[in-house]
């Protein structure tokens, strides 16, 4: 992406310069999927591939990212459908550069949201999701692209705003946002008055 970025000159040139930039780069992420599948050893159980860095220490909240079974499959499906997707638009002829600067954005975040290992983690990731398939629709999109654009944006700002209260929720009975420990929680149901804390007794 920094090297489509920093494209400059003949307009021509550069639409083919950030063509071929964004080929490549998918096709070196998608022989790293390929490596990860390969590495991936379906007898060990849980997630492999971590990595944990302290983040928001105070919220207990960690830069946590790792693979299982379920997860290594769609990321590779990520990674083989960019570089096809790359070829698909092969004949856009309208900034170019910001169309695949996008393009590799939305695949970066897509990756990152199918191996974060922490609920703040896949949110700001899903949010990043958003925000290049929302340029994609509003400015490379169809004859109502603009409405397509407003309508996505609608909708999604629906849902993230749900799942934003989910993980606080959860966050208050956990006490963490880390994905492996909430799972294995068993959350009661809400309370009719609102959140309640980890010490509530429940609600009759």
């Amino acid at each position: 992406m920094v090297l489509i970025a920093s494209l400059s000159g003949n307009e021509a040139a550069v639409a083919r310069n950030a063509r071929w930039i964004a080929l490549w780069t998918s096709l070196i992420v998608l022989a790293l999927g390929i490596y990860l599948w390969i590495e991936f050893d379906p007898r060990q159980a849980g997630f492999q591939f971590v990595e944990d860095h302290p983040w928001f220490s105070g919220v207990s909240v960690d830069y946590h990212m790792g693979v299982d079974g379920i997860s290594l499959f769609l990321v590779l499906l990520t990674v083989f459908l960019t570089p096809i997707a790359v070829l698909s638009a092969w004949p856009v002829a309208r900034r170019v550069k910001e169309f695949m600067i996008a393009f590799l954005l939305l695949e970066t975040m897509t990756v990152g949201m199918f191996c974060a290992l922490d609920f703040v983690v896949f949110y700001v990731f899903y949010e990043g999701v958003l925000i290049p398939m929302y340029l994609i629709i509003g400015v490379w999109g169809g004859e109502k692209r603009v409405f397509a654009a407003v309508k996505f944006f609608l909708f999604t700002l629906a849902g993230s705003v749900l799942m934003l209260l989910a993980l606080v929720w959860m966050w208050r009975n956990a006490g963490t946002t880390d994905i492996p420990p909430c799972c294995a929680r068993p959350f009661r149901p809400m309370h009719r008055s609102g959140y309640s804390s980890p010490s509530s007794p429940p609600s009759a």
